[in-house]
């Protein structure tokens, strides 16, 4: 660290953003997930942590809200190739059953290959879950970066076990409560479902930005005390009436418990920060009110014990969706170890 200059060119060094720190010296894990074996509309979200690795070089490691950000200990786990190999046989598997229920094929018909494909994301959550308690037994902060959403499960779970009554705050387009979308037990469209369900030491969730849901999640997510829905018609209905954004920022943080973990799917931006994401949808936040947001949280006294960043897909738009992405995690790290250093 001590030859470290932040104001130089970013070193390619296996780190996002090219920060030169080691295993031992982490004070966070990043670990990434290469997957997109349950997405139902874009494909692509594999090459997110990769294209966003890349991307990381070309951000600058300062942050005039928090200075000290270059000094951040982050270490990125490398890429693990049997991910890879386990991600093309779900995904060969998964594109037969949703083809087949786009033709109108019986979904009972379909159980075996749906079996198969929650095998393969059964051995993901394993890896994800082991992972995780490895470094967390270790003392340090983990984040996952993605990857469709269904993929910081074992993390979260990891977490809810060591922190009971962790809120998590969920930016997402979608509410990604449905059970067992098209038949994948852990489909990207589920985890907050799988969440409820598997891991019960989270206390709350607060979703932000969801604007794409069914009326069974909305009857669950409007009647369960688990959750604290600000939709977004809820939060433009608050904005178009003069409320400023950061009053709307304190009505969420309150929501929240001590310990937050944050799940922030790309999509919870909009569209022009992500047109490569795998469900792409009008509406949401833009890119400086959910940095708002986050800072707030780590004003606010609160711990963010840990976060994953998903959904970023290369796309067709060059490097810009790796670079939303990148910046966004930038910011993810930032308050994350700043809610950490004020305690």
């Amino acid at each position: 660290m001590a030859e470290f200059n932040p104001d130089s060119i970013g070193i390619a060094n296996g780190n996002f953003f090219g920060l030169p720190c080691t295993e031992s010296e982490a004070d966070t894990v990043l670990i990434q997930i290469p997957w997109d074996a349950t997405v139902s509309y874009g494909k692509g979200t594999a090459e997110g942590p990769a294209a966003m690795l890349d991307a990381s070089l070309q951000v600058d490691l300062y942050d005039e809200k928090i200075p000290g950000a270059a000094d951040m200990k982050v270490w990125t786990l490398p890429q693990d190739g049997s991910l890879t190999e386990l991600n093309q046989g779900a995904r060969a598997l998964a594109e037969q059953v949703i083809g087949a229920l786009e033709a109108g094929e019986d979904p009972m018909a379909l159980e075996a290959l749906c079996e198969q494909v929650n095998g393969y994301s059964g051995k993901l959550n394993d890896y994800v879950g082991k992972t995780s308690e490895k470094y967390l037994s270790q003392g340090r902060r983990v984040a996952v970066v993605g990857g469709e959403h269904s993929v910081p499960l074992g993390l979260i779970k990891a977490l809810s076990g060591r922190h009971p009554g962790m809120g998590v705050l969920h930016i997402d387009a979608h509410s990604d409560t449905r059970e067992a979308y098209e038949g994948f037990r852990y489909s990207h469209a589920s985890i907050m479902y799988n969440v409820m369900r598997e891991a019960p030491g989270v206390s709350r969730i607060t979703q932000v930005g969801i604007r794409d849901f069914c009326s069974a999640e909305h009857d669950l997510i409007t009647s369960s005390d688990l959750f604290s829905p600000f939709t977004d018609f809820r939060l433009k209905e608050m904005l178009f009436s003069g409320t400023p954004w950061n009053t709307v920022c304190e009505s969420i943080i309150a929501t929240l418990p001590q310990e937050v973990y944050v799940s922030f799917d790309i999509d919870g931006l909009t569209p022009e920060y992500c047109p490569g994401t795998g469900t792409p949808v009008p509406g949401g936040l833009t890119f400086a009110q959910a940095d708002w947001l986050l800072y707030r949280l780590a004003l606010s006294g609160r711990r963010i014990i840990g976060f994953d960043l998903c959904e970023v897909a290369p796309g067709n738009s060059g490097d810009w969706d790796a670079n939303s992405g990148v910046r966004m995690l930038f910011k993810l790290l930032v308050y994350s170890t700043f809610s950490f250093r004020e305690k």
